[in-house]
């Protein structure tokens, strides 16, 4: 059994002075078949812990029914850093940022029109007493106090950056304790927000990524006594749809880790390894303009996405060897790559056409929100009739995120929320004509007062200023596409269309699926869903992890949303991230 404590000015494990090293690890970003190597390679980095968020979102995505297998056995995660003499930071939220979809607060918390989310609503505290009463006794027997790995618990997530009630974060303190934490507790802000972040007693920590000195001065103003602590120390940056790929010099990196351990801090690295925005998984910002995040979570970070060492291992590996001890190891090897060009995907299936079989209709007089509907990701297909021929001027009050308006199957137009385009105009061919909107959830905003986030068709639909009614919303989460009925392409998909082929391979090995020439859409290889594509970059090839393929015989679909006649695809044996800064 081992103790964190925490002295006048650092802490102590067993007795014993200890310094906090570590990096940040999202288990749920990561294939499970792949954690132990990136488990390792953190230790041989010289880190002697990891941090890592719990999405609400994957653990509880039905409400009551909590996950803990697959790709969110947070145990197996925790008993894997253990073996590999790891500590652990645990970071259980409820909210947790981390670019995630929906900061990790489940969307049927939204299904409530008036829900305050990270605040005293009665209804918000009970949904979160009840998920940390499923997800926290599992874990005690991992708590330090108890022979496991995880020496301190946060406390909410950069609060002061949202609110001021405290009466809330002290809520959360207190149902940690009493479903059993009890190791230290500590919080996590930005400096001008540690006044609105911190509790008195409890361990208030700073975020930033350069001002090292000055950041820390403030923090130790704002705590004249206990440890210095950078729970997330900023080492790159994410990536934004129609941005650039934002690096970050490792020497620049470094000298400001070496800055900070110098004064004496503990220090998490965000991120040691970003991995990846699997699926529909990315978040979103919205100050003024919705933006949302890539697939990618490359973060510029000591392992590149797929945890290959980059530049910063070294970097930081040489500068934590001047404060604690590092393994006298060589610096890991990049894992083989697979390159296979000019895959033929020869077999389709519209995605019109194949929407009954892949969500039920639900009936009603105005558009029903995703959250209204059950559904946490993927698309939302809108039905209704239009009232008459002619010229038409088609106007939707609120859009998230994007919407394809199709005219008896025919595409007329986009309406885009990062635009802030809600009206078109188009010539309607007579009356009852079928009019589709087809939108996507694009990722609900992670931070801010934002995450108030509901998706779909939001308000009324009008026509020449008429309202709508009599709607179809049919849910499309895309989780299983087994009832697609491929056959063989015989002309060039005018609309949305799910595309597929095969291909054979002698070993399974990591690689990066090129979408050059498609527009926008999803992928899945054997079933996994990769992520999402975008022609606008700046990334240009997803990520796939070699546990996903398979020796012999494997199936890729690639849904593409706009018309095209592209029907192959290529594995790369390097990644695409897009432009960089001049």
């Amino acid at each position: 059994m081992s103790e964190l404590q925490m002295g006048t000015d650092g802490f102590s494990l067993d007795g014993e002075p200890f310094r906090i090293i570590s990096g940040a690890l999202h288990y749920f970003r990561v294939h499970p078949d792949q954690w132990q190597d990136r488990l390792a390679k953190a230790r041989d980095m010289g880190l002697n812990a990891i941090d890592t968020y719990i999405p609400w979102n994957l653990h509880e995505s039905a409400r009551g029914s909590l996950r803990m297998d697959g790709g969110v056995d947070l145990p197996r995660f925790l008993d894997l850093a253990a073996a590999c003499g790891l500590h652990v930071l645990l970071r259980p939220g409820p909210y947790i940022c981390a670019e995630w979809e929906g900061g990790g607060l489940p969307s049927w918390l939204l299904a409530e029109p008036d829900m305050r989310l990270r605040t005293t609503d009665p209804r918000y505290l009970d949904a979160v007493d009840a998920y940390f009463g499923m997800l926290l006794p599992p874990l005690a027997p991992y708590l330090s106090t108890r022979g496991g790995p995880v020496i301190a618990v946060q406390v909410e997530n950069e609060y002061g950056a949202f609110g001021e009630d405290r009466a809330y974060l002290e809520h959360i303190a207190v149902l940690l304790r009493r479903h059993g934490v009890d190791v230290p507790l500590f919080t996590c802000d930005q400096p001008g927000d540690l006044a609105r972040g911190s509790l008195p007693g409890i361990l208030a920590t700073a975020n930033f990524g350069s001002g090292a000195a000055r950041n820390l001065a403030t923090l130790r103003e704002h705590q004249p006594q206990g440890p210095l602590m950078v729970t997330e120390f900023w080492n790159g940056w994410f990536d934004r749809w129609g941005g650039i790929h934002n690096l970050r010099p490792a020497a620049v990196a470094a000298a400001e880790l070496d800055t900070a351990l110098a004064a004496g801090a503990a220090v998490s690295l965000y991120m040691f390894h970003g991995g990846t925005n699997f699926g529909f998984t990315n978040g979103a910002n919205d100050k003024h303009t919705y933006r949302p995040t890539v697939t990618s979570y490359d973060y510029d970070a000591p392992l590149d996405e797929a945890g290959d060492p980059t530049p910063k291992y070294a970097a930081f590996r040489e500068v934590i060897a001047r404060y604690a001890p590092v393994p006298d190891v060589p610096l890991p090897s990049p894992s083989k790559k697979l390159n296979v060009l000019d895959i033929r995907l020869p077999d389709s299936v519209p995605l019109l056409e194949a929407a009954a079989v892949l969500g039920t209709a639900a009936t009603a007089q105005r558009p029903l929100t995703m959250e209204e509907l059950g559904q946490d990701f993927g698309f939302v297909l809108y039905t209704t009739r239009l009232p008459a021929a002619g010229p038409v001027t088609l106007r939707v009050e609120g859009v998230a995120d994007r919407a394809q308006v199709f005219v008896d199957g025919h595409p007329v137009g986009v309406l885009e929320r990062e635009s802030h385009h809600r009206a078109l105009a188009f010539y309607a061919p007579r009356a009852g004509a079928r009019l589709d909107l087809l939108v996507e959830n694009q990722g609900r905003v992670n931070y801010g007062q934002g995450i108030h986030d509901r998706k779909g068709i939001l308000g009324d639909v009008l026509v020449d200023e008429h309202r709508l009614d009599h709607w179809t919303s049919r849910p499309l989460d895309l989780a299983d596409l087994g009832p697609l009925a491929f056959r063989p392409t015989a002309a060039p998909a005018l609309g949305p269309a799910f595309h597929r082929g095969e291909f054979a391979l002698e070993e399974a090995a990591d690689t990066y699926l090129d979408l050059t020439g498609w527009t926008k859409g999803n992928a899945w290889i054997n079933g996994f869903h990769l992520g999402r594509h975008w022609s606008r970059g700046p990334q240009r090839r997803l990520y796939v992890p070699g546990p996903v393929l398979r020796a012999g015989g494997n199936e890729v679909v690639v849904l593409e949303l706009h018309a095209t006649a592209r029907t192959a695809v290529d594995l790369c044996d390097t990644p695409d991230l897009g432009p960089v800064e001049e």
